[in-house]
């Protein structure tokens, strides 16, 4: 069976945004890594409103710094969805065991990510447009992933 597509997000800031991420990873059947520090404690309340009563059926794993990470990263391509991505996410081919990672809210993912990753890919937008809420990108993302893969059975 092929993995789920596995989500991960860098740092996040913002409660309520991993509580949606955590929301559309259970809706749709991602895999979510998160890796810490985060902004907030992982017992926020704000995840729980951001995530509703889903946040039960998602499990994530989380790691606590991005060394840890990499040392439990197994094969994949590392994907970097960032608003400098050198390829649209519409024309871009997934791979079934992707690492599909997303950089803190606040301030993105650093350099030493976007050198190290093997595809940065955005997510088209209207002209003028900065950029869209953590949890709207990691949704679309991972039904793109998935129906590049023809998984989604709704």
């Amino acid at each position: 069976m092929p993995h789920k597509p596995r989500l991960v997000l860098y740092q996040p800031d913002y409660p309520h945004n991993f509580g949606g991420v955590l929301r559309s990873s259970a809706c749709l059947g991602g895999e979510l890594h998160l890796i810490g520090p985060c902004g907030f404690p992982l017992d926020d309340r704000r995840i729980r409103q951001g995530a509703l009563d889903y946040g039960e059926y998602q499990p994530y794993i989380l790691h606590a710094s991005w060394d840890a990470f990499l040392k439990q990263r197994r094969e994949g391509r590392l994907v970097l969805l960032t608003t400098q991505g050198s390829a649209p996410l519409h024309t871009s081919r997934l791979k079934p065991d992707d690492w599909l990672l997303f950089g803190q809210e606040s301030a993105g993912a650093p350099d030493f990510i976007h050198r190290m990753a093997d595809l940065r890919v955005s997510i088209s937008m209207q002209p003028g447009m900065r950029s869209l809420n953590l949890s709207v990108s990691a949704g679309i993302v991972l039904y793109e992933a998935l129906r590049q893969r023809d998984c989604y059975s709704g």
